[in-house]
Parts: structure tokens; sequence; C-alpha cells
């Protein structure tokens, strides 16, 4: 269960990205029926440590307090120090020996870095931010760099990319280990979507011409609330009054993911949600999450997460609290 979660600030570090952490983890929620973290910044080595900005942190714990962290969240640190392959060694064992006695890491952006270094990204798929990928795989060849997506799950260890894809990465965690409804609250209060997909991309080469400065908002709207309903490509383009080509071409451009993808995802998501929230059978929630069938659901599920439905369902209400009547 996701309970201690420390960050780690480095010399150089970037304000945001530290950010993210406090917020999701460091605030209290607990009064809106939220879990609890116990969060602490640590300083990863010793001062002064300043930010890109300018100004200076003073941590208020050293590397101790990783000794009891259940996630260790690494974010990024100045662009420079990134290409000299220089870490404090102190910090790398104690990230070695977190992951060792099964404590997640998760890094943010050039975070990744510091995970190299300490040889948490050998055999192991991962990311960062595009424009420092080639550096990362250059400096550390055993890792699987995929300088496309926003983040990667590649338990214990999770890499995201730049700046706001650690929040999707962090979320996505939330999600993971304590259900829908609890990402789905804090991303509420942070005013941020509930949930983009790992694979989905950093960014699209191809801009939206100015000419066609229409978005598909209100048709993404339309399917998040239909999701139940079968649509095709055809038919969300004649919505849009856009010809098929056009509408899917627009969709990567705008969500940077296809269509068909990003229906699966969310329809994932609103599974995941009647799995952990309602007694509902397999078959119910296939046809409510727009699956049609059981089988093509339990096809997707596993395919995106890895179990079954009842597997899912079961392993996340034993990881949960029991909740005595008061």
């Amino acid at each position: 269960m996701l309970k201690d979660v420390a960050a780690v600030v480095l010399d150089g570090f970037t304000p945001f990205e530290l950010g993210i952490a406090c917020e999701v983890f460091g605030t209290d929620r607990t009064s809106e029926g939220l879990p609890g973290y116990a969060f602490a910044v640590v300083a990863g080595e010793p001062g002064p440590l300043r930010t890109e900005a300018g100004f200076g942190l003073v941590a208020p714990f050293g590397l101790d307090r990783l000794e009891t962290a259940d996630l260790i969240i690494v974010p990024a640190s100045g662009d420079d120090r990134c290409g000299r392959d220089e870490w404090p060694e102190p910090l790398l064992a104690a990230l070695r020996r977190a992951v060792e006695r099964g404590a997640r890491v998760l890094s943010v952006c050039t975070g990744a870095f510091v995970l190299g270094a300490a040889g948490l990204l050998d055999d192991r798929a991962c990311t960062t931010h595009w424009r420092h990928a080639e550096r990362l795989a250059r400096l550390y060849p055993a890792a699987k760099v995929d300088p496309a997506v926003l983040y990667v799950d590649a338990d214990p260890v999770i890499t995201s990319a730049g700046t706001a894809a650690g929040i999707d990465a962090c979320l996505y965690l939330v999600r993971k280990e304590q259900g829908s409804s609890v990402a789905n609250a804090i991303a509420r209060r942070m005013v941020v979507p509930p949930h983009r997909d790992g694979g989905q991309a950093q960014f699209v080469d191809r801009p939206v011409g100015e000419q066609d400065c229409d978005t598909l908002g209100d048709i993404i709207e339309w399917m998040q609330r239909n999701l139940d309903r079968f649509m095709t490509v055809d038919q969300l383009a004649e919505l849009a009054v856009m010809s098929p080509r056009t509408f899917a071409r627009r969709f990567v451009q705008e969500t940077g993911t296809t269509p068909q993808r990003w229906l699966t995802g969310q329809r994932i998501l609103l599974a995941q949600q009647l799995l952990e929230e309602t007694d509902e059978t397999v078959d119910v929630v296939a046809e409510r999450a727009g699956f049609g069938s059981a089988a093509t659901f339990r096809h997707h599920f596993h395919a995106w997460r890895a179990t079954t439905p009842q597997g899912y369902r079961r392993a996340f209400r034993e990881s949960q609290p029991r909740r005595v009547p008061g």
C-alpha cells in the first residue's frame, strides 16, 4: 500500500517537477475522505540546493529518510548536469537499496538520469523528455529508452517525460495502487485530466494547420459520455463534419493517439472503476464499458492491464484497508 513518499532534491532541480510530487502526495486531503501520505522532501546531497531559477531550498530530511519510503520520486535536475553522469554515490546506493527491499522509484523528466546512474534502468523500458532521450540512451546503453511516450511502468521503476507527464505518472500510480476514485478526486483538485495513457505520444510532429482552427473538444467530450455505444471512425468523422482520413489525422494531432486506442483506453478506465466500486458481473461491466461481449472485454483488459477483470477486482479489493462501521 502506498503510504510513505519521499521526493529527492538535488542541486539544480526544477521547481515545477518537485511541485508535482508535493501537490499529489504532500497535500493533506484526508478531510475529503482521501488517503493521507507521510511525505518528505529529502536532500539528495549536501547543500546549498538551488533551482535553475536561482532561488534556494533547505530540505528538512537527509538520505536516511529514504530507508522507510514506499515511493521515492526523483524530479528533474539541470540539463548540464545530466550529460556528465556525476551523481552522489550515497544517493545512488540508497535508491538501489530501496528497490531491493520492494519500494518503487519514479523519475520526472531528467530525473531518469539519476536512476540510470544507479543502474536501475538496465534492461528496463524507460523514458525521459524527448530532448534528452538520445543522451540517456548513450550514457546508459543497457536502458531500453522510448523517447515517444508519456511514461513507462517497469515496476518497480516508473519513468516519465517532461513536466506535465510527471503528473500523469503520479496519478497513474495512485490509480494503480488506490483506485480510480482516489486518482480522479486528486485530479479534480488539481484541475487536470484524470488520465492520459502512458503510451500516448509526447508530442506530434505535424501541428494542426492554421486554417483548421476548430478543435475536436466537443467530439471527444461526446465520446467520453457515450463509451457504452458502438462507434466507428466513419461515424465520428460524420459527427465532426470531416472526412474519416481528416478526422483520424486531426485526432492524433490533438490527443497524441488514434481514436481507437483512445476509446479502448477510456473504456478500460471505466471498466476499472466499475470493477472497483460495484459488484456487477463481468458481462455487465463489459456492456457498460462499451466492449460488447465479455470475451472481447477480457481480451482488451488483459492486453492493457496484464490481468483478468476478476483478478483485478480481487487484487484491488484485497489491497484496500477494511472499513469498520462507525
